[in-house]
């Protein structure tokens, strides 16, 4: 029963559309608005439109920056919570109409973006603080009509990105909102778009924003956690029997998607994670703050995109409308970094080994002699098959898999596999070999179904 509901859920598989997010793998946040000329990151929504005023608006300089770093698409907050737009909306007068700047900015960035050959996609804060329908019915009618000026005006977006932030506090207006009718109209006029939201349905939120990942991340989680999500499964095995044992489940849980908690769940959905972060404290540019150092950066960009999740950098844009100097120069070391960690491939002969009667779970990854030392295994799974490993470990092909240069767990669309990483079960005898083994064993360790690698690369 255990076993036949695993094969189930190694066969639940992603959409097109998510499949073409997961090709992108890193892109940019945009956060700008009246919070970057009152060095707020929450506006109250009370501030006076003439306070967005850059005097040196340059998308294209945006898109030159991200592009450096090696992101192929931006999303924009369009409206943060202070209910200010940066589009002259048709539905409020708290928006650029009203500024003394004027100029449409998610025009202007869309327009960027197409030019720069990136993705541009939207952000729509639920939470106005601004509107005075907020709280009400009529409030969805509202956000509606906005969202479907942004679905509508600035030709083919990639994302729609929501949160879900929500009132003024525990005596202050909550509102409702209609989220199945936000995403009929995405899917209505953006059917390519992918939707980021809590609960799914498309991509779900890592449970921080930090850019802290699990140590193994599923694309596949029970449908109690992602319920805008299509169940592609019945229910688990246990959820009979405590049928309620998921009821709490949020993005917070270090273990979603794991092999016991999908056992309670009452069918399984394919949700993938994004992983986000500020490249400085602060998601609005603040003049005192610094960007991370470089390594936090990259480090992060392995436990993103090297596992099986996406990585959204937000860059803030100063008070001119233009990236400051110091985030450029730390996403172009990114980008070079990137460049020269995964730029060019190293030659490896790849054979699958079997006892003679079946396939024993193993690869064996061999080297010419003369090649530069590996310092990365990259494996990507096939998705459209489903996301069926659980466990695995690279060894050197000559000593005792006993003792490996990496163990890992999920693979999905990508593991990023450091041989040496300080996290990785470091090889005791390395001090004594060859620190350049001419081949190395892939063995998958545990998986839901038959291990379907589409790719196997080497650093």
């Amino acid at each position: 029963m255990m076993k036949d509901f695993l094969r189930e859920a190694a066969r639940v598989v992603p959409s097109e559309r998510q499949l073409r997010w997961f090709d992108l793998n890193f892109y940019a946040f945009i956060h700008f608005g009246v919070n970057t000329f009152t060095d707020r990151e929450w506006g109250t929504g009370m501030e006076d439109e003439a306070v967005f005023n850059p005097t040196d608006l340059d998308c294209d300089q945006w898109v030159e920056a991200i592009k450096a770093a090696g992101m192929k698409g931006m999303v924009l907050t369009a409206k943060h919570h202070d209910g200010f737009c940066l589009w002259p909306s048709k539905f409020t007068e708290h928006s650029v109409k009203n500024s003394p700047f004027h100029g449409d900015v998610v025009k202007l960035a869309a327009d960027a973006c197409r030019r720069g050959g990136i993705r541009f996609g939207v952000y729509l804060s639920p939470w106005d603080r601004n509107n005075p329908l907020y709280g009400t019915p009529e409030y969805n009618d509202y956000f509606c009509n906005q969202l479907t000026e942004l679905l509508t005006g600035y030709g083919e977006l990639f994302y729609v990105w929501f949160d879900n932030a929500c009132g003024e506090g525990p005596n202050g207006k909550k509102q409702v909102y209609d989220f199945p009718r936000y995403f009929e109209l995405i899917r209505k006029y953006q059917p390519n778009a992918v939707i980021f939201n809590d609960f799914g349905p498309d991509v779900r939120w890592c449970g921080n924003e930090a850019g802290v990942a699990r140590q193994s991340e599923w694309a596949v989680v029970p449908h109690e956690l992602c319920y805008w999500a299509d169940r592609q499964t019945g229910a688990g095995p246990l959820h009979d029997a405590a049928p309620h044992a998921l009821d709490t489940l949020y993005n917070t849980d270090p273990l979603i998607g794991t092999a016991p908690q999908i056992f309670y769940s009452d069918g399984l959905v394919c949700t993938p994670c994004e992983i986000n972060m500020s490249i400085r404290p602060g998601w609005f540019w603040h003049e005192q703050e610094e960007p991370h150092d470089l390594d936090r950066l990259f480090h992060t960009y392995l436990t993103s995109v090297g596992a099986n999740a996406s990585f959204h950098l937000n860059v803030p844009p100063d008070r001119r409308g233009r990236i400051d100097a110091r985030d450029v120069r730390r996403l172009k070391e990114l980008g070079q970094l990137l460049d020269a960690e995964f730029g060019k491939e190293i030659p490896v002969e790849i054979r699958r080994v079997d006892d003679g009667t079946h396939w024993s779970g193993e690869w064996l990854l061999t080297f010419a002699p003369g090649e530069r030392p590996v310092k990365y295994i990259v494996l990507e799974e096939d998705l459209t098959q489903g996301q069926r490993i659980e466990s695995f470990k690279i060894a050197d092909a000559a000593s005792d898999a006993h003792f490996p240069l990496y163990y890992g767990f999920t693979v999905g669309n990508r593991a990023i596999c450091r041989l040496g990483d300080p996290f990785a079960l470091q090889n005791p005898l390395t001090d004594d070999s060859d620190p350049a083994p001419r081949s190395l064993r892939l063995l998958v360790t545990g998986s839901r179904d038959v291990p379907a690698l589409k790719t196997i690369k080497a650093y």
